[in-house]
């Protein structure tokens, strides 16, 4: 089954855990970064994966319009979501909810919330200020859920044709 990942990262999070995804599923797996690349045709894959992160408090929009244009074709083909997001609390289940239509949401087939990093040496001036008094800390963070992960992989694994 082809697989393509279709993934926005700001500060490069999300795209490591998409390529930790790639390698370690047996799936025949594509990457594509939309901020990166122009996409023209999602229809050859047979599963979808969508990978995005909250960057201010949002779905990043690259990734929104993305599935604003193709919402009718994802919706007829296998699909899995990822989330990257720093917050651990049950906020970050609104934050998916919010983060991916509900139509998307009950299609999928997996989700992955995975976490996310605070990396202040990709951050400019303004990021840095509001991530510091949101967090109370300079200090970069990451609270990547390495077990979700595995399990996405393995429910990825498991999706068959």
């Amino acid at each position: 089954m082809k697989t393509g990942i279709f993934y926005i990262s700001h500060h490069g999070t999300t795209e490591k855990v998409v390529k930790q995804i790639s390698e370690k599923t047996s799936q025949e797996t594509e990457l594509i970064n939309i901020k990166k690349t122009k996409v023209s045709d999602i229809n050859s894959y047979d599963l979808i994966v969508l990978g995005s992160s909250i960057h201010a408090g949002s779905n990043q929009r690259k990734m929104k319009s993305f599935i604003k244009k193709n919402k009718d074709m994802l919706l007829n083909k296998k699909l899995a979501l990822i989330l990257c997001c720093m917050d651990d609390t049950e906020k970050r289940e609104q934050q998916f909810k919010d983060a991916y239509p509900e139509e998307l949401r009950q299609h999928s087939s997996s989700n992955l919330l995975a976490g996310g990093e605070f990396l202040f040496e990709k951050m400019n001036f303004i990021e840095k200020s509001i991530i510091k008094k949101i967090s109370g800390s300079d200090q970069n963070q990451s609270n990547i859920d390495e077990e979700a992960i595995n399990k996405f992989i393995n429910s990825l694994d498991n999706i068959s044709d």
